[in-house]
C-alpha cells in the first residue's frame, strides 16, 4: 500500500541506517531521558517525508523498557545534521509507534 503523502509509513523493522540514526541521536535521548541506556536497539521504525524524512523509531533500552524517538533527517543539499525532534518514555515492546 503507498504512503499517504504527509502520512507515516507501515512499521518496519529497524535496518542498519536506523540503527546508526540512533547512536547519532543517543546522547541527546540519554539527556531528554535524564539517565543513560547500556542498551540503545532500534527494533522498529515508521518514516514520514516532510522536508527531509521524520523517523518514529522504537528502542529498546533495557529489560522491559522501550522508547520511541522522533528524528528529523533534513534534505541532503541543506547539509544540516539530524534533529532529535522528541522522545516518548515509559513505552513498552507492544506500544504502537504513533505520530507524535
Amino acid at each position: 500500500m503507498p504512503m499517504m503523502c504527509g502520512g507515516t509509513s507501515e512499521s518496519k523493522p529497524a535496518t542498519d541506517e536506523v540503527q546508526q540514526i540512533c547512536n547519532e541521536v543517543k546522547p541527546k535521548a540519554e539527556e531528554h531521558a535524564a539517565k543513560s541506556f547500556d542498551v540503545f536497539t532500534a527494533k522498529e521504525f515508521k518514516t514520514q517525508v516532510v522536508a527531509g524524512t521524520n523517523y518514529f523509531i522504537k528502542v529498546h533500552v533495557g529489560a522491559d523498557e522501550y522508547l520511541h524517538l522522533r528524528v528529523h533527517r533534513p534534505l541532503p543539499h541543506e547539509n544540516k545534521p539530524l534533529s532529535l525532534h522528541s522522545v516518548q518514555t515509559s513505552k513498552t515492546q507492544h506500544d504502537e509507534i504513533a505520530y507524535f
